[in-house]
């Protein structure tokens, strides 16, 4: 099922991980040695090498990293033919007759084929034209300040020697101890990509966003899917207003959840998969494990630099500054935001800090998240039972009073604001473009906005971010208080 190799494939290794790519000769020091590929190692090494610094980065795999070739990119071309689909089918509310038939095959080569279009910004030839030294191959630390690279079929090693280094090795999926699992062929976001033929049935195991995002494009597309959760609801780490909306999008679209439920035992025979759990077993043609990431620190032989690291990744304090201090981390390695932006907010500090004496702070940073499901599920800040627990009190406006929401016929979901005092300080939003809305959030945070700011804000009418507004006058009513109101009406007789 697995495997399909074709020219949009071959453009992108062709980019990515030349096959007839030769490492160069390493100069005697770099200000810079980049470990790792992916978003936060190519931004740290295009970014030094821009202000003049003499870089080297060292790829085990594809330039990339997840985000290009097994995360967001596919994963979202994928979303993207899903929603088609399912927009086609919901014509008859909107007054439009219509029917879709998924192509599956041609669903995963349009995948390809965009991941291929995007592929030249994080290639060996732009990197190579910036000046940075790109080295393929397997990197280790020898010493505090030396890097070690064993380029693959090739018994020559490369010794970088360097001023500043920094570990950018990502994560990989985390793959549970259940019995059986691991001698069966099971996908992960690693491998399921590179599907040619659609599985009639899937399971998915673990259904926070990824697990959530690729049940629901499977199952838009025709396969029948089982979700399997052993938390209570899905999105574990969201407000369980909207798991609870996305739960219910989920089923709507014919995906079968599991909730609370624990697989026991995993076999592989004639072709077919069952996961033995509580209550009874699943048999399905594949399985997909979604069960979150771990640090990718395998094989870097840390204790020779003098880095420590923990189960959860490398240590890293607040500048990202290793035990070592001439050693510094960025991204799915070291965080637990494990998202492409929040890597590429932490190599810009990186590059502040390593390379200018920089005394820039991640616990500066205002993260926001987003799960892009239908409809999306946008985070930032304190929110669901964290805000609760804070003290924070929260203002929620419905989509059902959004003008733009109704006529959309998208009316399942919500804009909640957490204040304190009404200074923002966190959001949920269950919507359309959510991951749009919460930007606007964000930007409001970073800057200390408030929910008077929103209401004395301009929005375009009819939009979704009208309910800002709508949040910002709710606030302004909350404050006037029987006190207030009685004082007002006294300004009123007298002085009017």
């Amino acid at each position: 099922m697995a495997g399909m190799i074709d020219e949009h494939d071959r453009r992108l290794v062709s980019l990515v991980h030349p096959p007839d790519f030769h490492n160069p000769s390493p100069a005697s020091r770099y200000d810079l040695v980049v470990i790792g590929g992916g978003t936060a190692g190519l931004v740290c090494a295009a970014g030094a090498a821009g202000l003049g610094a003499r870089v080297a980065l060292v790829e085990r795999e594809r330039l990339g990293g997840d985000c290009l070739n097994t995360g967001c990119v596919p994963s979202k071309a994928m979303l993207r033919s899903a929603r088609v689909v399912a927009e086609a089918r919901q014509g008859a509310s909107l007054g439009v007759q219509s029917s879709a038939q998924p192509d599956f095959r041609g669903v995963m080569a349009r995948l390809r084929a965009r991941r291929a279009d995007l592929a030249p910004a994080d290639s060996a030839e732009r990197l190579t034209s910036l000046g940075v030294d790109v080295f393929f191959g397997a990197a280790f630390f020898a010493g505090p300040r030396t890097v070690v690279v064993a380029a693959r079929n090739d018994s020559a090693r490369s010794e970088l020697r360097f001023q500043k280094a920094v570990i950018a090795t990502g994560s990989r999926p985390a793959v549970p101890d259940i019995p059986g699992l691991a001698a069966t062929p099971f996908f992960t976001n690693e491998n399921i990509f590179d599907l040619a033929d659609q599985p009639r049935s899937l399971a998915v195991i673990g259904a926070g966003p990824s697990g959530c995002e690729l049940a629901q494009a499977f199952a838009r597309l025709g396969t029948r899917v089982t979700l399997i959760e052993s938390a209570a609801h899905v999105l574990s780490r969201e407000d369980r207003e909207a798991a609870a909306v996305i739960q219910d999008r989920l089923r709507a679209d014919g995906v079968e959840l599991l909730l609370k439920a624990h697989v026991s035992a995993a076999r592989w025979a004639d072709g077919r998969f069952t996961l033995d759990r509580d209550g009874g077993a699943t048999s399905v043609d594949a399985v997909l494990v979604a069960s979150g990431r771990a640090p990718r620190v395998d094989g870097l032989n840390l204790e020779a630099a003098g880095v420590t690291h923990r189960l959860e990744g490398v240590t890293v304090d607040d500048r990202l500054r290793t035990s070592n201090p001439r050693v510094y981390a960025a991204g799915d390695v070291c965080s637990k935001y494990k998202f492409t932006h929040a890597a590429d907010a932490m190599a810009r500090i990186v590059v502040r800090n390593a390379l200018f004496f920089g005394r820039a702070r991640v616990s500066s940073l205002v993260i926001p998240w987003c799960t892009f499901t239908s409809p999306e599920v946008g985070r930032v800040g304190e929110a669901g039972d964290e805000a609760a627990a804070s003290g924070a009190d929260a203002i929620t406006i419905p989509l059902s009073s959004v003008d733009r929401a109704v006529v959309d016929e998208a009316t399942d979901g919500f804009v909640r604001l957490h204040h304190r005092r009404g200074r923002i300080v966190g959001a949920t939003i269950v919507a359309p473009d959510a991951g749009e809305l919460v930007s606007t959030v964000a930007t409001a945070m970073r800057y200390g906005g408030s929910l008077n700011d929103l209401s004395s804000s301009v929005f375009p009418y009819p939009t979704l971010s009208v309910a800002f507004r709508q949040a910002g006058d709710a606030y302004r009513r909350s404050s006037v208080t029987p006190t207030v109101r009685s004082a007002l009406r006294y300004y009123f007789q007298v002085f009017r």
